[in-house]
């Protein structure tokens, strides 16, 4: 594909080069450095990632209200749970603590700032860790 004037656009980093083998050299270096990366580490930066963006749309960020979202941070807070719930027992006790205590703080703000809170039992991620009572 070329633009108005006949020339052809710059190929993105990961698009072949003419030989075809660029981007195939790049996918190989980027699966043998995941390859490094424990199971563990992978597993906590997840979390984090989800941590991060469920308090941000809970307004707990700079910013607050402005990116407030509650059905986001429901789904997020939830996908947290889950993963956290099924991990433990693979990533030990010393990584799945913090990351059950931020679950919990996250799962309380979130009955806080919602204007008619959900049952016990039936909040974002409850489902896998049971009624969560500040």
């Amino acid at each position: 594909m070329s633009d108005t004037n006949g020339t052809p656009p710059p190929s993105s980093p990961s698009s072949p080069g003419p030989s075809g083998s660029e981007g195939s050299a790049d996918f190989e270096t980027m699966t043998r450095d995941i390859a490094d990366v424990p199971a563990v580490e992978v597993i906590t930066t997840v979390a984090v990632h989800l941590m991060s963006s469920a308090a941000v749309h809970l307004g707990l960020a700079e910013g607050g209200d402005e990116h407030k979202d509650l059905d986001e941070a429901r789904k997020l807070i939830h996908s947290l749970a889950g993963l956290v719930t099924a991990a433990a027992g693979e990533i030990g006790s010393y990584h799945a603590g913090p990351l059950r205590d931020g679950l919990k703080s996250l799962q309380l703000a979130f009955r806080e700032a919602s204007v008619v809170p959900d049952e016990p039992g039936q909040g974002p991620g409850e489902k896998f860790t049971g009624p969560v009572f500040g």
